[in-house]
């Protein structure tokens, strides 16, 4: 069975729970809902690989985080995942305003598929009206960056976790395939 590698890159604020994103799914598909431990991977661990199997074919996923390689925009990915923390308003506008300019100018291949995802549903409040981010703003800003897919799950809790692990796994296995992993226009909210 033919074997493809599949590069991934989170970037995100610093704390916006993508390791706790990864460590959640190095635990396995069977682990991805519900409350669970989570034991964090080591940056120095990196890249985070996962093996997966489809009917035609295996895939190795090598997640990288933007703690650590020293300079991620050595990286060549084949998908490109900008994460923010869904309880801190800062963290979408530095999503626009840093790492989606920050990519643009680093990766000059158009095909590479954009996906947005939100960390920490658990942590959105009604409580704090500023700082609430509702789904349908942040897809409007994922719309706005012509992004191919917008996501949201929470780590911790393992709300929508199996969801979004599929979105990345399915966006993933079309970039091998002629046709790429961008969607065909418009952001497609998971």
């Amino acid at each position: 069975m033919e074997e493809h590698t599949i590069t991934i890159l989170l970037l995100g604020d610093e704390k916006c729970g993508k390791s706790t994103f990864l460590s959640r799914i190095s635990q396995g598909r069977h682990n991805l809902n519900g409350h669970t431990t989570i034991t964090l991977l080591r940056d120095m661990d990196q890249p985070f690989i996962f093996q997966v199997r489809s009917r035609i074919a295996q895939f190795r996923f090598e997640f990288y985080d933007t703690a650590s390689p020293e300079n991620w925009r050595l990286l060549r990915p084949d998908i490109i995942i900008l994460c923010y923390d869904i309880s801190q308003r800062l963290s979408l506008i530095n999503l626009q305003r840093v790492w989606h300019p920050e990519i643009r100018t680093t990766f000059t291949n158009d095909t590479i598929p954009i996906l947005i995802l939100g960390l920490k549903r658990d942590l959105r409040s009604e409580d704090d009206p500023n700082g609430i981010i509702y789904p349908q703003e942040a897809h409007r800003v994922a719309t706005e960056l012509r992004a191919d897919r917008y996501m949201e799950c929470s780590a911790v809790t393992g709300e929508l976790m199996t969801l979004v692990f599929d979105d990345i796994c399915s966006t993933a296995l079309k970039t091998v395939t002629p046709e790429g992993g961008q969607s065909e226009g418009g952001c497609v909210v998971m």
